[in-house]
């Protein structure tokens, strides 16, 4: 299983970017995928999940201002993210839970700016 994350970059607060992941195969194979992030000095901690049910999970300080989605014909989950806030900045990193076991993709330096 591989997950290939891209999209991060620095971009000024009020700003949007799009995270993608890519997966090695269908996203439907994955009980749960999507991502965590982790800020300088922080724990990783989940921002977005989405189940293979079609639910979705939200940490609170995103909601309403980042969407997850997938693209089955791309094996692709997206996290669209707007009005970016500098404490959003962080190392962003897609993750997929299947068989039992976490798989983990390289991460992406999001950094919003003030």
């Amino acid at each position: 299983v591989q997950l290939q994350a891209s999209g991060g970059g620095l971009v000024q607060a009020g700003g949007s970017l799009r995270l993608s992941c890519e997966t090695s195969g269908s996203t439907w194979n994955f009980n749960i995928i999507g991502w965590y992030r982790q800020a300088p000095g922080n724990q990783r901690a989940p921002v977005a999940l989405l189940s293979n049910l079609g639910s979705t999970n939200y940490a609170d300080s995103v909601k309403g201002r980042f969407t997850i989605s997938r693209n089955n014909a791309k094996n692709t989950v997206y996290l669209q993210m707007i009005n970016l806030k500098p404490e959003d900045t962080a190392v962003y990193s897609c993750y997929a839970f299947a068989g039992g076991r976490a798989y983990w993709g390289q991460g992406t330096q999001v950094t919003v700016s003030s």
